[in-house]
């Protein structure tokens, strides 16, 4: 017997649960056009995925289950389709991360979540009980299990499937991205679920939640561990793929892209649904001449359209005029609004009011984050006056060492960047511009420089971001300790500097805007240090 199965590479709304249910009936409706007997959405679809403390307010609950049996009645218009539609559910008193079978207006099956994640960025034992309970269901003669997304991370949920008789396993999924994550989903997966004999369909949400980005990359495996389909990258999508009995038959590859590009589509994605989700009409961006706001720039164009991004020049006396060429060259080739508002004035009148109090000291650090935070407020003027959102420009190198200003180029409401490596800033600039050369040439070549006093560089300050980026990433990225960093062949004063830097600054990233999570351990969510601690390891 044959059976086709679709994925819907569905992009929810985390609480829209009138959205949501109007997405499962279209993609609903488009499978049953092309005919298919089973449609498979991501977890928790109905309500959007993760709908954090939401899950412990009991009218969420209440509100769901209406919305699942509205959901059903309209389903009944396509009576020959299975869909699988995850939603919590609150039975006997217990809160389960379930999914539903619903089939001509009957739940014909369901499902409650066997493991519950607890690391990263996830706390689901905060909201859900687990259970232990099989789901196997029958469509034309081939038995269909269900695991939910981190049971198929472990062998037991699998296990336990194949033992109730399930030949395929469906797996809804929320699972976010990260660099390198289709790589260990497909390794996981051949671990734990086709090593059982079973063929499985990975079904993954797609979009923007905050800081989490859902990049989609839903596939279908065979019982041998060959990848037979596999859905795009950071866009919603609908694939059916056949099924003679337990074998899928090949389908549909999309194109493997590179890590740059990978990275460049989640960012994207990540501005275009946070400002749209959240109704904000436009963002606004403080524009240096700089690296890091050039990509954030051409970013958000891509995401939003350059009639929703404005860009503001602040020059300072200290900007150079390289800054100022570039930055015009940039607008121009991108096509946004550009305004240019000098804060010497705003500057000076800072220091003649602070005259008499800083008498006899020397300019320092004092006078820098004066000029950054002159800027943060007039960008934070501008949004408060046009409802714009603020998108700040800063790096996760920077972010890590504290080479930031607190309410001045850390003020606004989205860090697009934020975990972002320096390094690899350049790396997507250089991909980005292979699309089209938006972003001139010499921002991507010259001395990268906050421009707060002459002649400034980042490497006055910081050691080169080569060093940097590499130990960052074994000391906050990979818990590497102080000393197998040293073995790896770093200095032993840089090292202590960096871990130094990073662990004094973590009172400024507790106080920054939340940004887009690309890589497995991105501060905040992932990053959980205290800021009074006197442990050094």
């Amino acid at each position: 017997m044959t059976v086709k199965v679709a994925i819907a590479q569905m992009n929810s709304v985390v609480g829209d649960l009138t959205g949501n249910t109007a997405q499962i009936v279209e993609y609903a409706r488009r499978a049953a056009a092309q005919g298919a007997n089973i449609l498979v959405t991501p977890e928790l679809s109905l309500v959007g995925y993760p709908p954090e403390d939401l899950l412990l307010r009991r009218a969420f609950y209440l509100e769901t289950a209406t919305a699942l049996d509205a959901l059903g009645q309209q389903l009944t218009l396509f009576p020959d389709l299975a869909v699988l539609v995850g939603h919590p559910a609150e039975v006997a008193g217990l809160r389960y991360n379930a999914v539903s079978v619903l089939q001509n207006g009957v739940v014909i099956a369901v499902y409650y979540k066997h493991d519950l994640p607890n690391d990263m960025v996830f706390d689901e034992k905060r909201y859900f009980s687990s259970s232990d309970q099989s789901c196997v269901f029958i469509i034309n003669g081939v038995r269909f299990g269900i695991n939910i997304c981190e049971d198929t991370w472990r062998q037991d949920a699998p296990r336990q499937a194949k033992e109730a008789g399930a030949q395929v396993l469906l797996v809804p999924n929320g699972s976010p991205y990260h660099m390198g994550k289709q790589h260990q989903r497909h390794d996981v997966m051949r671990n734990n679920v086709t090593s059982q004999g079973l063929s499985l369909v990975y079904a993954n949400l797609v979009g923007g939640q905050d800081e989490l980005i859902f990049d989609g990359n839903s596939f279908v495996m065979d019982a041998q561990g060959q990848v037979c389909a596999q859905l795009k990258h950071c866009e919603a999508d609908l694939q059916l793929v056949e099924f003679d009995g337990s074998r899928p038959v090949p389908g549909k590859i999309e194109t493997s892209l590179s890590l740059e590009a990978q990275v460049y589509q989640a960012l994207v994605l990540g501005v275009k649904d946070y400002v749209g989700k959240n109704g904000f009409p436009s963002v606004l961006i403080g524009l240096s001449g700089g690296v890091d706001s050039a990509l954030t720039l051409a970013i958000a164009v891509d995401a939003l359209g350059a009639d929703k991004v404005r860009a503001i020049m602040m020059p300072s006396p200290y900007t150079a005029d390289i800054s100022w060429i570039d930055s015009r060259d940039m607008v121009a080739r991108i096509g946004v609004r550009y305004d240019e508002i000098a804060i010497s004035a705003c500057f000076d009148a800072f220091r003649s009011t602070l005259s008499q109090e800083f008498h006899g000291l020397k300019e320092d650090t004092t006078e820098e984050n004066i000029q950054a935070r002159i800027r943060g407020t007039i960008l934070m003027a501008l949004s408060n006056k046009y409802g714009s959102i603020v998108l700040t420009t800063g790096n996760k190198s920077e972010m890590a060492v504290g080479y930031c200003t607190l309410y001045g180029d850390m003020a606004g409401g989205f860090a697009v960047i934020k975990d972002i490596a320096k390094t690899l800033v350049y790396r997507i600039c250089a991909y980005r511009n292979t699309l089209s050369a938006v972003i001139p040439e010499r921002i991507l070549t010259r001395a990268p420089s906050a421009e707060l006093r002459p002649d400034q560089k980042d490497q006055d300050s910081l050691p080169p971001y080569e060093i940097l980026d590499g130990i960052m990433s074994m000391y906050m990225e990979e818990n590497k300790a102080r000393a197998e960093i040293v073995a790896a062949g770093y200095k032993e004063e840089d090292v202590e500097r960096i871990t130094r830097l990073i662990k004094i600054n973590e009172y400024k990233r507790r106080q920054a805007p939340i940004g887009i999570r690309i890589t497995h351990r991105a501060f905040g969510r992932d990053w959980r240090y205290p800021i009074t601690s006197k442990f050094r390891d």
